[in-house]
């Protein structure tokens, strides 16, 4: 089954501090949510709200159109999966995954034959007789996923499930679990602090930041157009290049920055509409940059820079820049890796205009 998830206007207090500050977030049922932030952001306080292990300060919860504000775990549509994977080292696979059916009164052998099905769907079928130390950091995830789909919940609640794992089998994991989800349908909320995580597996990413959402959004949509200099600076690696909008028209406005005026649409202002002399601060992915000349496009000249240091990452070079016309500006590129780069080489910057995102300066 699944559903969808309404919170509207969720704060949690302790004491004297806000964990969650007046949230609200609309999931569609079947959605891959991925709730992403730095630790202590309130990622993990939404999820235990969802789940019911805690209680809103203020706001409510809903989950298929039914209240569930105040309603305790255990007679909510959802299931928790954790990054330690609590499994039952006694216990078979099989009666790992069959061990919620059979809190739920189901029979053995309905119990063992829908076990035997979940463990088929993450690839264990054949060690459902093993126990849990007899399986590796990633067959282990799998088990804990297999039993938290068994009971069939609404919508599946994942705290940080692929953290333990390495770098490689993290990966393989996530693709897994995107999979899995898909042919489910089942409603996924994912928290974690891993942003090439959250881009790989979310439908729609929750960006937080001190119990606040700063962006909510696709993938694509929060790297390329975020809404917040929190979400750009979280979300990959960003240059910040500060300005004051100038002339502003029904079509864009001028920037002046220390790099010189640069001519922007309105689309590059994804937090509202510019105004004449706002503070703004451009921001521009490493990726975005190119030399004069390269490129398709409305491509704006950003003046000399030179090369202070540069290494080769195999698909790129990541230059460190220093802006011959504002030297206590830092900036980083990747240039292609057919270019050749050196120490003390001088580059005559570009960026597509489309690239840029102009935020408002105060958001800093």
């Amino acid at each position: 089954m699944t559903a969808p998830v309404l919170i509207e206007n969720a704060t949690k207090t302790f004491g004297s501090f806000t964990a969650l500050d007046d949230v609200s977030l609309d999931i569609a049922a079947g959605e891959f949510i991925v709730l992403l932030g730095p630790s202590g952001c309130g990622k993990t306080t939404l999820l235990s709200i969802l789940g019911g292990f805690l209680s809103p300060s203020s706001g409510r919860i809903a989950i298929g159109g039914k209240e569930m504000t105040h309603v305790p775990p255990a007679r909510r549509p959802t299931t928790t999966m954790f990054q330690d994977y609590a499994l039952f080292p006694h216990m078979k696979l099989k009666d790992n995954v069959g061990f919620g059916l059979r809190m739920r009164g189901i029979g053995r052998a309905e119990r063992e034959e829908r076990a035997k099905n979940f463990l088929d769907l993450v690839g264990l079928k054949a060690s459902a007789d093993k126990k849990p130390h007899e399986l590796s950091g990633g067959q282990r995830q799998r088990v804990a996923l297999a039993r938290a789909l068994a009971v069939d919940p609404d919508v599946l609640l994942l705290d940080e499930p692929l953290g333990a794992l390495d770098l490689k089998l993290r990966r393989q994991m996530q693709d897994e679990l995107k999979a899995i989800q898909k042919r489910v349908g089942t409603t996924f909320v994912h928290v974690t602090h891993d942003q090439e995580e959250a881009m790989a597996i979310a439908d729609r990413i929750v960006v937080m930041n001190q119990g606040k959402i700063e962006d909510f959004g696709p993938p694509s949509e929060i790297y390329m157009r975020p809404r917040s200099l929190f979400a750009a600076g979280f979300m990959g690696e960003v240059n910040f290049v500060p300005g004051k909008i100038r002339d502003v028209d029904g079509t864009g406005a001028v920037v002046e920055t220390a790099l010189g005026k640069v001519t922007l649409p309105k689309a590059c202002f994804t937090a509202g509409s510019p105004s004449a002399g706002q503070g703004t601060m451009l921001c521009i992915r490493p990726e975005h940059f190119r030399r004069a000349g390269e490129g398709d496009g409305a491509v704006t000249a950003l003046g000399q820079a030179t090369v202070s240091n540069s290494a080769f990452f195999g698909t790129h070079y990541r230059c460190h820049l220093a802006p011959n016309g504002a030297p206590d500006i830092s900036i980083v590129a990747h240039m292609p890796q057919s270019t050749v780069v050196a120490e003390g080489q001088v580059l005559t910057l570009a960026v597509s205009v489309g690239d840029i995102v102009a935020l408002p300066s105060k958001q800093a």
